[in-house]
């Protein structure tokens, strides 16, 4: 191990550390909202909302996601993850708790607004916090880590939310979301101080009345937009991939005229598949390098979009989706391990929250780009442009990942 390694490791907090605080919420949380998010829509069509506009209600998620990565870069530098976490849970429980309660259908979009909202302050938070708390070494790992709870967490919630709407109602779901949010905010307390973090903020109040405004927002987005324009490109296609597998595999099913209750096993089985593969993603992007996960999972993902056009059975469709699913699990956490190798140190929080708006336009364009291919062309067309899109990604990757893939100097052997 080199002598930066050591001292990387020598200042960072053990991940041990981290499971209660960090994995505890995450994984509490995604329980919670697996429970919940596939109950909004029928919720709104209880309330009176026409298909369209339930769609519309469920699509509120991601657009308040998108407009909350920014100011929650902003939020995160002013007050620090502790507080902006728990703000984050304490706002996202009232949501639910608010949405629960209304029979207005503008309140409930409002309440699932809030809630993607809460969403993009705690994902932020928690990502910047787990990038300057882990060595460099261990990175991948804590965060692939960090992506598989969530995997995990969103796999059980929807169980949980069926046997909570079958034993009480609905209504109960959506409390039981709110009290997971809240334990996942008081969770959140714990977390051990960052290293460095007390001697900071004394220099930074000692050098406050003479050292001018702190950097602004705006300011980090432009002095790092090549980075952004490039490699946040490809996050943006990566997430591209991600979303539109989701969306089009219950689609397709639909379209081969399998039932609700076979298509629900199929995507259970993907998530299965899925979930199984974080922990050796992220060490092989610790020990091999980051591109050695994100140009396979993308070339896996392209095949399927390919191969799912010729899947027409029930067993050949599962086939399939298990596949992507393997693509999908073996990059858990990529998305992140680049943010936070590329966030510079000095303004950590205000980077990350331009590198999540990337990966979340890319989350709302998967499913965009499914439903604006399908008003000329068949579905199979659909998934044939999103193979195409996905195996241009791997190029794309290709080129910018090694670019800025700090971490390879550190795996380079010293010169004898």
């Amino acid at each position: 191990m080199s002598d930066h390694a050591l001292n990387d490791a020598a200042h960072s907090i053990g991940m041990r550390r981290l499971w209660v605080p960090i994995y505890g919420p995450t994984v509490l949380i995604s329980i919670g909202m697996g429970a919940v998010v596939p109950l909004i829509a029928l919720y709104a069509l209880d309330l009176g909302a026409t298909v369209t506009q339930a769609a519309i209600i469920v699509g509120l998620i991601g657009f308040g996601q998108l407009a909350g990565d920014l100011p929650a870069g902003s939020l995160a530098h002013r007050f620090g993850e502790k507080r902006v976490l728990l703000a984050a849970c304490v706002v996202e429980a009232a949501a639910l708790i608010a949405a629960s309660q209304t029979t207005s259908l503008l309140v409930l979009a409002a309440c699932v607004f809030a809630i993607g909202l809460a969403s993009a302050v705690f994902g932020l938070a928690r990502h910047a916090y787990l990038s300057e708390a882990v060595a460099i070494g261990f990175r991948a790992r804590a965060l692939s880590t960090l992506g598989g709870t969530f995997r995990i967490g969103s796999f059980i919630g929807p169980f949980v939310g069926a046997a909570l709407i079958e034993q009480f109602s609905m209504g109960a779901a959506f409390a039981f979301a709110a009290g997971t949010s809240l334990t996942g905010g008081l969770l959140s307390l714990f977390l051990p101080e960052l290293p460095g973090d007390g001697a900071r903020r004394a220099v930074e109040a000692e050098a406050a009345p003479s050292a001018g405004p702190r950097m602004s927002l705006w300011r980090v987005l432009r002095d790092h937009r090549k980075v952004l324009a490039t490699l946040g490109s490809g996050v943006f296609l990566i997430m591209v991939a991600r979303a539109a597998r989701q969306a089009i595999i219950p689609l397709w099913a639909a379209s081969q005229g399998l039932d609700a209750t076979t298509t629900s096993i199929i995507v259970g089985l993907s998530a299965g598949v899925d979930m199984l593969l974080f922990y050796p993603g992220g060490a092989i992007m610790d020990r091999f390098g980051r591109m050695w996960v994100g140009l396979p999972a993308m070339a896996i993902l392209g095949a399927g979009f390919v191969l799912l056009p010729l899947a027409d059975t029930a067993v050949l469709i599962a086939l399939v989706a298990c596949f992507m699913g393997l693509g999908n699990g073996i990059s858990s956490g990529i998305v992140l391990t680049l943010g936070s190798d590329v966030a510079p140190p000095d303004a950590r929080r205000q980077f990350l929250g331009g590198w999540r708006l990337c990966a979340d336009l890319g989350n709302v364009a998967g499913p965009g780009l499914i439903s604006l291919v399908s008003l000329a062309f068949p579905l199979g067309a659909a998934a044939v442009a999103l193979g195409l899109i996905s195996w241009f990604g791997v190029g794309w990757l290709a080129k910018w990942v090694p670019v800025y893939d700090r971490t390879r100097k550190a795996r380079e052997p010293a010169p004898v």
